[in-house]
């Protein structure tokens, strides 16, 4: 069954489902690049360990435990055995974090082996303030800008804190990046809506050779198909991120029409 949805699908955000639709993502770029590209380039998954939060039980209350003690004598004294009330602490959580492999997208060149794209997909690690994968990543993003390869960024998440950028772009809910390394520092940003289709974009490769064209719609909607997402998102809940009030309210229009509330 199809994403409900044009573009991507706002409940794929979910901690249980962004890993494995994050992976076939990677793939499926992978697959379709491999396709389109002259045989003089090759696209490869290259894999990265970061560590995601795991949802775990709610906060709850603990009952005080009744402590029997047994006092030591004194000389002159007897044994006598005390009972008393042990107040009992509430109980809470701290984050619990699992390492979780993902993996990004890279064109080399056959031969030399040299990085000419790279395609990073962005996590929620990635977007948490403060996270060492935030400064990862960041610290990634900034050889990668030294660098001579381009790179094309994938941020599909709505949830956390955007990458830097020096000027502002329009509000949306994902953004595509692509910057070219011989237009650095200039970049090229595609801002997209929930409501609108992901773009085709430009996979820029060595010059002269011009761009291939990565239809992103297509993709995700095959990664959607093919994963059974449908079978195991419930829509009658709320999707994983923050909504603005016009969001909500074509949400709940466009999964009504679909008969998915």
């Amino acid at each position: 069954m199809p994403s409900p949805f044009p573009g991507m699908d706002p409940y794929l955000e979910h901690p249980d489902l962004w890993p494995d639709f994050h992976n076939n993502l990677a793939s499926e770029i992978q697959f379709a690049l491999n396709r389109l590209l002259p045989r003089r380039y090759v696209a490869r998954l290259t894999p990265r360990v970061t560590y995601e939060i795991v949802e775990v039980a709610e906060v709850r209350s603990v009952r005080p435990d009744i402590g029997i003690y047994e006092t030591a004598p004194t000389e002159g004294t007897e044994r006598q055995v005390v009972t008393t009330t042990v107040a009992a602490p509430a109980e809470s959580v701290v984050p619990l974090e699992v390492p979780t492999r993902l993996f990004s997208v890279e064109v080399r060149e056959v031969g030399t082996m040299r990085l000419v794209t790279a395609i990073e997909i962005l996590s929620p690690a990635n977007k948490r303030t403060g996270h060492d994968a935030r400064e990862e990543y960041l610290s990634k993003r900034r050889a990668l800008l030294r660098s001579d390869a381009h790179l094309i960024e994938l941020d599909l998440l709505k949830g956390g804190e955007r990458m830097p950028l020096e000027k502002p772009v329009p509000q949306a809910a994902y953004y595509v990046v692509l910057s070219r390394n011989y237009r650095r520092p200039i970049v090229e940003v595609w801002p997209i809506q929930l409501w609108e289709k992901l773009p085709t974009i430009p996979v820029p490769l060595l010059r002269p050779d011009p761009d291939v064209l990565l239809d992103l719609s297509a993709i995700v909607a095959t990664v959607y198909e093919r994963g059974a997402y449908d079978r195991v998102i419930d829509y009658r809940q709320p999707p994983p991120s923050p909504l603005t009030d016009a969001e909500s309210e074509w949400i709940d229009q466009v999964l009504r029409e679909k008969g998915l509330r």
